[in-house]
């Protein structure tokens, strides 16, 4: 929108600029070859004649204004400006739309109270019916506004070149990490070609950048604007004029598989479309796909679209964030932090500081995007501000630029988040899985589910090469978390993150143990309130995994056992207990396990695991389990 505005604005002045003449022959013939120019958008050659033209007639009033807007055209904003002024010094009553010129100039230059009193001017006097020149005219003064109060009110801001670790005498810039800070992978252009780079923290030192992988890295085709899961398992990057692309750029994935990456592939209809799809970016449950296009209804030229993932595998048809993300204008380089609720994007159409600043906004409890906020000044500046992370403990926020001192074309900088700009706390558990005996790494199936809201907040299935994975846990909440493989007793863990937790990893080795006669597991994720029987709905998950496990293996015969702690009358015990079995047993009886499989047994404090001396050591008693009696 803003190039079309740019040039009907030069045309409409360029026409006004030919019914005006010079009286000095000179200045005139440099004038009309200038128009020439102008005609075949020869926008260099044209300047420099109407430079000639001002130099033989400082007074031609409106070879100032064309200069000015032809400057402002080529974004040498400060000859813009001083083109400008000469021109409205010459008095006369010049075209209003010389004012809305003049104020972009001045937005771009950071002069905001300038900016603020010419398109005051314009807004005033303008009598023309284009409503692009209005309601641009408008979100001008909206700018200028926000920033002059922005300026009284700075943020904290010092940003730190991330060095030659990172950075290189070529372009480097965005950046993704993995949700354990281990992994940094960023795009580096080496004479035109973009390719992925990873480093990987060693000691509290990022290694040398090495190309990611030959599978997914081109010497033909360009890859960039990445999104990389938390758990460093799928890169989603923007793939342009590929042979297999549906339009000019389409987003593609790849897929860890082992130790290296496997062949990337397009994600096809519907995400890609024959327009323009581009920067995507993943939830941290890998549930739902961001991303940028100006594909048909849409609120401007390039707005933040999603996707979400179907059961049957296949991507839904793209939504569009609607008014509370996009605008009128271009919305661009979505970021979701893995607390799966904080949106960081950049915008040209929410007030801000003239150009495109970044903003984030955070889903509420109903579900909805907040109004978004920008992240203030110095962040933000007339400059263009884009492509911006947030590290998953929410500290750093990780940009590229061409900062003063750079070690190249563009480098990676870090600054310290503010803290009313921050993500949500995270943590992470993050492990291999092996057979308990044998050690070796087995290809598991992992689940972490938010036993508040029911929803899965992570799952996918470890690699038999490595046997690693990372689930990302936002706090606040109660995780249930399960790992299952063939032939195997399932895993059962639960992470009570409430408001008392201190945030830190958990890192485990899970060993599976076969399935065999006499194994136990302790189920803990089975809820019952104090003194009752009646199962609580955050038991299903567990449940639900249970009657999996049986389902699976038909052979399969497993005792429901119930256990207390000390507390209160032994016969009391007992006689909770076995209703507490019988209730797991009821569960799975309703959902159509043969009953000649199951039986239960209520044990009350007879078989304590641990002392029951303590709280902790009580609550470790209470629980249910189950024994395999035939398999």
């Amino acid at each position: 929108m803003k190039k079309i505005t740019l040039i009907l604005f030069l045309c409409s002045l360029m026409q006004t600029a030919v019914a005006q003449t010079s009286p000095v022959k000179k200045a005139q013939g440099s004038f009309d070859k200038a128009q020439e120019y102008l005609k075949s958008n020869d926008f260099e050659q044209a300047a420099t004649l109407l430079q000639e033209a001002l130099k033989a007639d400082p007074s031609f009033q409106f070879a100032f204004i064309q200069l000015a807007d032809l400057s402002r055209r080529l974004k040498r904003y400060e000859e813009a400006k001083a083109s400008y002024t000469s021109a409205i010094r010459l008095g006369g009553n010049p075209d209003p739309r010389l004012y809305y010129g003049f104020a972009e100039v001045g937005i771009n230059t950071g002069d905001y109270a300038s900016a603020s009193k010419n398109i005051a001017y314009f807004i005033q006097n303008y009598k023309g019916t284009d409503p692009d020149f209005l309601n641009r005219a408008k979100k001008y003064q909206k700018d200028c506004e926000f920033a002059i109060e922005a300026i009284k009110k700075p943020v904290n801001y010092d940003p730190v070149n991330m060095g030659p670790e990172i950075n290189s005498a070529y372009r480097d810039y965005f950046p993704s990490v993995t949700a354990d800070g281990t992994q940094l992978i960023f795009s580096r252009n080496i004479d035109g070609n973009e390719d992925f780079f990873i480093s990987r923290m060693k000691e509290k030192n990022w290694t040398v950048p090495v190309p990611l992988s030959e599978k997914i890295n081109t010497t033909k085709y360009n890859e960039g604007a990445q999104s990389l899961s938390p758990d460093g398992m799928y890169l989603f990057f923007t793939g342009c004029n590929r042979p297999d692309g549906l339009g000019r750029c389409d987003i593609y994935v790849s897929h860890k598989e082992g130790k290296d990456w496997g062949e990337p592939f397009n994600l096809g209809a519907p995400i890609n479309t024959i327009y323009w799809e581009s920067q995507p970016a993943i939830s941290p449950d890998g549930s739902t796909l961001y991303f940028v296009s100006n594909r048909p209804g849409g609120l401007g030229g390039y707005d933040i679209w999603k996707s979400s993932l179907k059961a049957d595998g296949y991507w839904s048809q793209p939504e569009n964030l609607g008014p509370e993300i996009n605008t009128p204008y271009d919305e661009h380089t979505p970021f979701l932090h893995p607390d799966g609720k904080t949106l960081y994007f950049s915008s040209d159409g929410w007030p801000g500081m003239g150009n495109k600043d970044i903003f984030l906004s955070r889903v509420n409890e109903q579900g909805k995007w907040t109004i978004p906020e920008n992240l203030g000044y110095p962040i933000n500046t007339f400059n263009e501000e884009t492509g911006l992370i947030v590290t998953p403990d929410g500290n750093n926020a990780l940009f590229s630029s061409n900062l003063k001192g750079g070690l190249g074309d563009m480098d990676i900088y870090q600054f310290k988040m503010p803290d009313a700009k921050k993500p949500r706390p995270i943590t992470y558990v993050k492990g291999i899985v092996t057979d308990k005996e044998s050690k070796a790494f087995l290809e598991a199936h992992v689940q972490v589910v938010n036993l508040k809201t029911r929803k899965t907040v992570y799952q996918d299935y470890t690699s038999a090469a490595t046997g690693e994975f990372l689930a990302v846990m936002p706090l606040g909440g109660n995780y249930a978390f399960n790992v299952t493989a063939d032939g195997y007793l399932f895993y059962s863990e639960n992470y009570q993150l409430d408001s008392a937790y201190i945030s830190k990893p958990f890192l485990v080795t899970v060993g599976l143990e076969k399935l065999v006669n006499g194994k136990n597991m302790v189920l803990k994720n089975i809820f019952f309130n104090t003194n009752e029987y009646q199962l609580l709905p955050a038991s299903v998950t567990e449940l639900t995994t249970l009657a999996e496990l049986l389902t699976n293996n038909a052979t399969l015969h497993i005792e429901i056992q119930g256990h207390t702690d000390n507390v209160g009358n032994n016969l009391q015990n007992e006689k909770l207990s076995l209703q507490r079995a019988k209730s797991v047993y009821d569960y799975l009886i309703a959902n159509k396990i043969a009953p000649e499989r199951l039986t239960f047994k209520g044990y009350g404090e007879s078989k304590p695991v641990v002392s029951n001396d303590t709280e902790a050591g009580k609550k470790q008693n209470r629980r249910t389990s189950f024994v395999v009696t035939k398999i």
